[in-house]
């Protein structure tokens, strides 16, 4: 997986496939996703 900054948005993709899909998101839904993801049981 690749994560960059890009202007307002956090870009990421699979570094395996560069040129497949890249999901744009916010800050906050990036770091609202991070949370969920840690703390699912």
């Amino acid at each position: 997986m690749e994560v960059a900054a890009v202007s307002s948005v956090i870009a990421v993709r699979d570094s395996k496939d560069p040129n497949g899909p890249v999901l744009l998101l916010t800050r906050k839904a990036l770091r609202t996703a991070i949370h969920s993801a840690a703390n699912a049981h």
